[in-house]
């Protein structure tokens, strides 16, 4: 296949956060071969009309298979439903611009291979495979009811967490998931706003069994992404070797510092808070899950402040559910409250693919990187609206040097 060359376009360095012109993207299969500013020369040359090109956005802490807002009963549906549901999640999230997710629950190597395989048309998809979690914790959604053992289930969709108690279950756990195809392992380690039986601050696991899945992990050369939100729960996590703290709402001073000196990532999602309580209750969210929303709502943009002064590694998440997954871009106005444009598009671009270990490979536009690109019709840098309504200022998306979406041609002719 002959190479395609972009033209006539705004290159946008996440990097330094400026718009470099009069340069031309070359792509060769799935990867940018080269960026210069030499005239093509027997290519495809695709004009882009002067608009600005960017890496595609990278969403650090997402559900694909989350199709409902209550997890609990998500439980009870057979899994070719929630695949169903799942399809139409990805694809809307590509569409928005997220060329890549990594999932903290619920999506296996199958649909990670679907999307591969182009039987679905969605970002491309980091894993876990289901979360681990210590009962009675944020991952265990039984009601709190007396229960019989309720039998053979295995036509049904399992949930996005998995139970384990014990240094040598967490080990069996964490060697499961990875057997079965699992980018990263993910663990619930302090209390959540979406389960029953746990308050916010309530710690989960011991010391010695957080240490024991990174010890799986490191040995597996990948790592651990860890549920918390209180300073002390992300305190002990951090210093047991735990890479990507999840939410963290709650974090002090003291603990951001440790999260630097240890080259720890933190993945706020705010977007999921703002969301509920707009929407939740009127959409069944517990009546448990609204009064401990409110505790960690509070303090959301807090926690950024803090980290950022820090120099905490920030990257973008947003921990969506059911209905509001359509939600996702809103954490480029919630985090601009705090952060200016450049450093949001690069925690949605450069610091999602050091974490995910696609450092180089995705988040930038560079010779060597996977040509997973957004072409804007505006400056993000100056209005970063044009990464939220729903993808409707992206006049194309490509992920792997094929278009996903492609309305260059019909907008050259409507300004003819």
């Amino acid at each position: 296949m002959a190479d395609m060359v972009l033209t006539n376009l705004k290159l946008l360095d996440v990097h330094h956060g400026t718009l470099k012109s009069g340069l031309n993207v070359t792509i060769a299969g799935d990867t940018i071969k080269e960026i210069t500013d030499r005239p093509p020369q027997g290519a495809r040359t695709v004009d882009l009309g002067g608009r600005v090109l960017m890496p595609g956005l990278i969403d650090c802490h997402v559900h694909v298979t989350a199709v409902q807002l209550n997890l609990a009963p998500t439980r009870q549906l057979p899994v070719s439903l929630v695949v169903a549901g799942a399809s139409r999640i990805m694809r809307e999230m590509i569409l928005r611009g997220f060329t890549t997710v990594r999932d903290a629950g619920g999506a296996d190597r199958g649909l990670k291979l679907a999307v591969e395989q182009g039987l679905f048309v969605g970002p491309r998809l980091f894993v876990c495979g289901r979360a681990i979690s210590q009962t009675g914790g944020h991952g265990d959604f039984r009601p709190q009811i007396d229960q019989p053992d309720p039998g053979n289930l295995e036509h049904l969709f399992d949930g996005i967490a998995r139970i384990a108690d014990g240094v040598s279950e967490v080990r069996r756990a964490a060697r499961d998931e990875i057997r079965l195809g699992a980018n990263h392992i993910k663990i619930m380690a302090s209390g959540g706003v979406a389960s029953v039986a746990d308050p916010i601050d309530f710690l989960q696991y011991s010391e010695d069994e957080i240490a024991a899945f990174v010890d799986e992990a490191r040995r597996a050369r990948t790592y651990v992404m860890a549920h918390t939100y209180t300073a002390d729960a992300i305190e002990r996590c951090v210093r047991l070797g735990v890479r990507s703290i999840e939410h963290a709402n709650l974090i002090d001073e003291k603990t951001a510092a440790l999260m630097v000196e240890r080259d720890a990532f933190m993945v706020p999602t705010l977007s999921t808070y703002d969301a509920l309580a707009r929407e939740g209750k009127a959409l069944g969210f517990s009546e448990i899950g609204l009064s401990k929303l409110k505790r960690v709502l509070e303090v959301g943009t807090r926690s950024l402040e803090i980290a950022k002064a820090a120099g905490v590694k920030m990257a973008y998440g947003t921990d969506l559910l059911g209905d509001l997954h359509r939600c996702q871009s809103d954490d480029f106005r919630i985090r601009n409250e705090v952060l200016s444009a450049a450093d949001i598009i690069r925690s949605a671009t450069v610091v999602g693919a050091e974490l995910i270990g696609m450092e180089n490979r995705l988040g930038v536009i560079a010779p060597g990187a996977l040509a997973d690109l957004l072409v804007v019709d505006g400056n993000p840098l100056d209005d970063l609206a044009l990464l939220q309504n729903q993808g409707a200022s992206l006049t194309a998306i490509m992920q792997g040097g094929q278009f996903i979406k492609n309305d260059l041609a019909s907008s050259a002719r409507a300004s003819a």
